[in-house]
C-alpha cells in the first residue's frame, strides 16, 4: 500500500482528488449503499385532467411554454 500512496503524492493535487473520488466510487459500489426510495406524493396531482388529451407534441410545445423557452 505505500507504493500506491507514493505514486498518489507524485500526481498533481487535481489528479490526486479524482483519485480520491475514483477510490470513494469504489467503496460506495463495493458496500452497496441503499439508494433512496422512490417518492410517488406526485400521484394524482393531475387528477382535474384526465378527461384531456394531448399528443406528445402538444406536451412537449406546453412544457417549452412553461419554462419560458
Amino acid at each position: 500500500m505505500s507504493d500506491l500512496k507514493e505514486l498518489i503524492e507524485q500526481l498533481p493535487p487535481d489528479l490526486q482528488e479524482e483519485v480520491k473520488d475514483f477510490v470513494e466510487f469504489l467503496l460506495e459500489k463495493r458496500t452497496g449503499k441503499k439508494q433512496a426510495r422512490l417518492r410517488q406524493d406526485w400521484v394524482g396531482a393531475l387528477k382535474c385532467y384526465h378527461d384531456q388529451y394531448y399528443t406528445s407534441l402538444e406536451l412537449q410545445k406546453k412544457a417549452l411554454e412553461w419554462r419560458g423557452d
